[in-house]
């Protein structure tokens, strides 16, 4: 039986890139795929969240160690990469579909100028690595009572 594989890549990369770099610009953590294209063979899925006091970057990679993925700030810019593994087949077994991607990911974000680059922390559960990013005190909003 003939191994069914599903494409590791988008048919238009360039319009995934074109539809990245359109949201980009409403969103205040904004993604470098430009750079990242031609460096990754895959891109894990990726959740930003603003919260008042703090981003939150949910990375979706499932089956690989915390040990293999590398996290880091420079000049502005988070960066997450590592690499997945491929699984071998062994003795008789062969695989009849793969659609789990492997090989190596990255992804690149601009931080907002609100954010407190000295604080960031990472963890790791259930195959998502959560990435925090306080944001400046001066950011945050405070709230201003009325004088009667």
């Amino acid at each position: 039986m003939r191994m069914l594989t599903t494409p590791r890549r988008s048919w238009i990369p360039s319009l995934d890139a074109d539809f990245d770099r359109l949201f980009d610009r409403f969103s205040p953590m904004t993604s470098r795929t430009d750079e990242a294209l031609g460096m990754a063979e895959w891109n894990p899925a990726v959740d930003i969240r603003e919260e008042a006091d703090r981003f939150l970057v949910l990375v979706d990679i499932p089956g690989v160690a915390p040990e293999e993925v590398d996290i880091t700030l420079e000049g502005g810019l988070l960066t997450i990469s590592g690499e997945r593994k491929e699984e071998k087949s062994t003795g008789d077994e062969h695989y009849r579909r793969s659609e789990r991607f492997h090989g190596s990911f990255f992804r690149r974000f601009s931080l907002p100028d609100t954010a407190d680059a000295s604080q960031v922390s990472a963890r790791s559960d259930k195959g998502v690595v959560e990435i925090t990013i306080p944001k400046t005190k001066k950011a945050r909003a405070n709230r201003i009572p009325i004088k009667s």
